[in-house]
């Protein structure tokens, strides 16, 4: 599958916000384990309000979270 222009830090935020399961950030912004799964490996690109809900689970800005790779 082809990767996304869509980047993302999610990996690293996880980390940072005391190792959260990719379990824990899926259950609190609605989507499934599979989902950020994808979103890490850079397979899917979210819709802009799963963008804004992901952003606001690890309480930054959403360009801090996300970003466009030429």
């Amino acid at each position: 599958m082809k990767a996304t222009p869509v980047g993302n830090h999610i990996r690293r935020l996880r980390f940072d916000a005391g190792e959260m399961t990719q379990g824990a950030l899926a259950e609190r912004v609605g989507i499934t384990r599979q989902t950020v799964i994808a979103l890490e490996a850079g397979r899917y690109a979210p819709s802009l309000e799963l963008a804004f809900r992901i952003a606001q689970a690890f309480d930054r800005p959403i360009g801090e979270v996300f970003f466009w790779r030429e």
